[in-house]
C-alpha cells in the first residue's frame, strides 16, 4: 500500500512503482477502497527494492472549517440508523478495556453534557499528546491503548490507535490512516516520514482528520495512503519469501516529500 488515496483534497498527477527484481504486479482495491499492489516474483535475487514515486496535488487548508450537521454540533448525539449500519465495526472498540479505564480517561475530556462536539474531539486529540510522549519506535507491532497510557510513550501509530479507541468509547466511529507527513520547514532530505493518524466521522462534516502526534486537526501536510478499522490492516509493505531461515539481513526505509515548483 504505497499509492496515495485520491480525494477532493488530493489528486494524483502521476504514480510509478518500480520493483527490481522484475515482478508481475496486480492492482486491486480492498474493502476500504485502498489501492493494493500484489507483486509475484519468479526469479531468485539477493535483494528487493520497492521504489514508489508519486507526483500529486495537495489542496488541504491549514485551518479547515467543518460544516457539522445541526444534529451533531453538540455531544452526545446519535448517528442515524443507516449510519450505524454502514459505520458498523468502525464504531466498536478494537482493544479490550475490561475495567473501563480508557473510557473513563476519555470521559475526563467531556466538559459537560451537552458540550461542543468538535471542541471535545480537539481536546481529546491534544489530551493524547499531553499524556503520551512521542518516541520513534522501529520494533514491529502496535501497543494497545492501555499499554500506551500506562507507559506514557509511543510512536505515531500508538498515539493514533489510542485516540481512535478513546473516541470510540465515547460513541464515535473512527478509522486509522497510514501515509506520509510533509514537513516543509525541515531541511532537504528530512522533509518526509511515514506517519499514522486517525479520522472521526461527524455527520455533515464527514471524516475529520485528527493527528495526536502533531496535535493538529485537518489534513494539511498529511498524505493519506490507506485507511482501515485497525492499524494492522494498513501496513505499507507485507509479504513472504522462499529461502533460508537466516536469509533476511536488514530493511531500509527512506521517505522524501518535496515541493515541486
Amino acid at each position: 500500500m504505497l499509492r496515495p488515496r485520491e480525494s477532493r483534497d488530493l489528486r494524483i498527477v502521476s504514480s510509478e512503482l518500480t520493483l527490481p527484481p522484475d515482478a508481475r504486479v496486480a492492482w486491486a482495491q480492498d474493502v476500504f477502497g485502498n489501492a493494493v499492489a500484489t507483486a509475484t516474483f519468479t526469479d531468485a535475487a539477493d535483494q528487493l527494492v520497492i521504489d514508489s514515486l508519486t507526483t500529486l496535488q495537495l489542496s488541504a487548508v491549514a485551518w479547515p472549517v467543518f460544516d457539522i450537521s445541526a444534529t451533531a454540533i453538540e455531544y452526545p448525539f446519535s448517528y442515524t440508523d443507516a449510519e450505524w449500519i454502514d459505520l458498523g465495526a468502525l464504531a466498536a472498540a478494537q482493544y479490550t478495556d475490561p475495567d473501563h479505564r480508557l473510557r473513563d480517561w476519555a470521559r475526563g475530556h467531556v466538559r459537560g453534557e451537552p458540550t461542543d462536539t468538535l471542541s471535545l474531539l480537539r481536546d481529546l486529540c491534544v489530551g493524547v499528546a499531553e499524556r503520551v510522549r512521542y518516541q520513534r519506535r522501529e520494533s514491529e507491532g502496535t501497543q494497545s491503548p492501555l499499554q500506551t497510557l500506562d507507559r506514557g510513550w509511543g510512536s505515531c501509530r500508538d498515539l493514533a490507535v489510542l485516540f481512535a479507541d478513546a473516541v470510540r468509547s465515547l460513541g464515535f466511529a473512527a478509522r486509522l490512516d497510514s501515509g506520509y507527513l510533509y514537513n516543509p520547514d525541515q531541511q532537504r532530505g528530512d522533509t518526509g516520514a511515514t506517519h499514522a493518524w486517525a479520522e472521526v466521522f461527524v455527520p455533515g462534516a464527514g471524516w475529520i482528520t485528527f493527528d495526536p502526534t502533531t496535535r493538529s486537526v485537518g489534513g494539511f501536510n498529511l498524505i493519506p495512503v490507506a485507511v482501515a478499522r485497525d492499524i494492522w490492516q494498513i501496513m505499507p509493505v507485507a509479504g513472504s519469501f522462499t529461502g533460508m531461515t537466516d536469509a533476511f539481513h536488514t530493511m531500509l526505509v527512506d521517505v522524501a516529500v518535496e515541493r515541486v515548483a
